[in-house]
């Protein structure tokens, strides 16, 4: 007993002590009490009729405790602007947009400094590429930096139709050191397009000759991108094939090779290490984005990233992805429609007023020579079956489409009317002109709208075409496929002049156009111009336009 009464002293001094002596634990089932006293021992010792056989309760060596772990900090991240708050908002206060705020969890660990950031690690990649000296760097005057450039040699060409048509929505060519997102719809031909730049600026077609160029699929084996190479007949040497989501890992493989241009599918599976979140969050967006364009501007090497896009047609991720890159593609196209359009929505090297033209085929993307007339029908001319359609000339970029719109109009059926590939307020506005100002008697009619291969008209330009085809319907008189309509309709059911007409008149005389009906107002737009092949039609409201065009001579 004598052992267990010092240990009863003991516990009796550590109780009036308000600190435990360092090292004090009791192996009990139970674990350790608040101060390392079991509680089995502390009650029997209060009623002071403990046994020998409690002597397993004793002092222990110095245990060691594992660290709790940092608790989560919660923010809300905008996936608009990519702005972060400490509290939830219903309206972004930097972008001010409505619903866009997503809940964000990050640990504590990781914000006191195990997070890593892209550009350290492009930093430690691409230190070996450069010069102990490069570091020194200095402000450098404009006319130093032009001195360093040649603009006839600085970017790097694309051969043939295809490369061309690519060339003119880049701005002349890829720039060295450039990042280029390309977004699309799934399907639409993203990957395609680029494993074809990717053959192209590996064979290369200028005095340097071939070089290697890396294509890194996240979503891909090796296996399948060279089965989609195959059929589309590309087989350089120059080019590699890659399958990583480690960001770290993809920029250590390439070093060795130097590449030409590197290919990243997509950046919404790729990941850096030390980053909280999963591949496609908000903050692996953006640090990854980060990482590869330090890594572009570093090393002079263009990155090419293919975005996926959100159900409303906009690249996921947060808003800043867009910001941080050179140039946003966008890839449009119908499913069910072979060609495809190639938009710039943001390039620093050129202009976004350009779009390509192509057309998928079964060997890839092929540029078309003539896209003015793509989106026109083979018809028979004055067939009765053409009443309720009309060609209106439209722009977009620098290029001119001819687009068909068809109408029909019904009488006795339960639906008002139903329009495709037009504004539905354009449309309604439209038919609210010819009731009031022509005096078309269309209220008891259904009336049916339809742009031909599913293209969407949205200039102003095709008001003139719209009114025209619901004439041609609702009259029962056929529009001879030879005529064209330009203009836009005012609210008094006067036309107005549109931007560049002469252009638009050129295209139409080159496609062979006999009659073109436009403002009267348009008249001194086209002077300069030889109208010789094709003849003019001027009016200054709706009610002109059926009083010329709607008759029998």
């Amino acid at each position: 007993m004598q052992p267990f009464r010092r240990l009863l002293h003991f516990v009796a001094a550590v109780r009036r002590s308000p600190t435990l002596p360092a090292g004090v634990f009791c192996r009990c089932p139970d674990g350790p009490s608040p101060r390392g006293i079991c509680r089995a021992l502390s009650s029997r010792a209060r009623e002071d009729d403990l046994s020998s056989g409690d002597e397993k309760f004793f002092l222990s060596e110095p245990r060691v405790t594992r660290k709790r772990a940092g608790k989560a900090r919660v923010s809300w991240v905008c996936e608009n602007c990519g702005e972060s708050f400490g509290q939830w908002w219903g309206t972004c206060q930097s972008c001010k947009l409505v619903g866009t705020l997503r809940q964000f969890s990050e640990s504590e660990s990781a914000v006191a400094g195990e997070r890593r950031r892209g550009s350290e690690v492009a930093e430690g990649v691409t230190r070996s590429w450069f010069q102990q000296g490069s570091g020194d760097s200095r402000p450098l005057s404009l006319v130093d930096v032009n001195k360093r450039v040649n603009p006839a040699e600085w970017r790097i060409p694309l051969s043939g139709l295809f490369g061309m048509e690519v060339a003119r929505v880049l701005g002349g060519g890829v720039v060295p050191g450039s990042l280029i997102l390309i977004g699309g719809d799934p399907g639409v031909g993203k990957s395609t397009f680029l494993l074809q730049i990717a053959a192209m600026l590996a064979e290369g077609c200028d005095a340097s000759g071939p070089a290697p160029v890396v294509y890194v699929s996240g979503e891909e084996s090796i296996e399948q991108i060279g089965n989609r190479a195959d059929r589309m007949q590309i087989g350089t040497g120059y080019l590699f094939l890659y399958s990583s989501t480690d960001i770290e890992d993809i920029l250590e493989k390439i070093v060795v090779l130097s590449p030409r241009a590197l290919i990243v599918d997509s950046i919404q599976t790729v990941y850096l290490k030390g980053v909280p979140g999963s591949a496609g969050s908000v903050s692996q967006v953006k640090e990854c984005t980060s990482a590869l364009l330090r890594f572009a501007k570093q090393t002079n090497v263009p990155v090419f990233l293919i975005g996926h896009v959100t159900k409303t047609g906009d690249i996921a991720g947060p808003r800043v992805l867009e910001h941080i890159v050179d140039a946003v593609l966008y890839m449009e196209g119908e499913r069910y429609m072979s060609h495809r359009l190639l938009r710039s929505v943001k390039n620093r090297f050129g202009s976004t007023d350009e779009l390509g033209v192509f057309e998928m085929s079964h060997s890839g993307l092929q540029a078309v020579s003539n896209p003015s007339e793509i989106f026109l029908s083979e018809n028979n001319c004055n067939s009765e079956v053409l009443a309720g359609l009309a060609v209106s000339v439209i722009i977009d970029g620098s290029r001119i489409f001819l687009l068909e719109v068809q109408a029909l109009c019904l009488s006795g059926v339960a639906v008002a009317r139903h329009v495709n590939g037009v504004k539905e307020s354009r449309a309604d506005m439209i038919i609210s002109v010819l009731l009031k100002q022509v005096g078309l008697k269309l209220q008891d009619n259904a009336i049916f709208l339809n742009v031909v291969s599913g293209m969407k008209l949205t200039e102003t330009a095709g008001d003139l075409a719209i009114a025209a085809a619901i004439c041609s319907s609702f009259l029962e008189f056929p529009i001879p496929k030879n005529v064209a309509f330009i203009g836009e309709v005012g609210l008094g059911g006067e036309l107005r002049t549109v931007a560049r007409m002469d252009k638009r008149l050129n295209e139409l005389i080159k496609l062979g156009f006999k009659k073109c009906v436009i403002p009267k107002v348009a008249e001194k737009s086209f002077k300069a111009i030889d109208t010789s092949g094709i003849a003019i039609v001027t009016c200054s409201n709706l009610k002109e336009v059926l009083n010329k065009v709607f008759r029998t001579d």
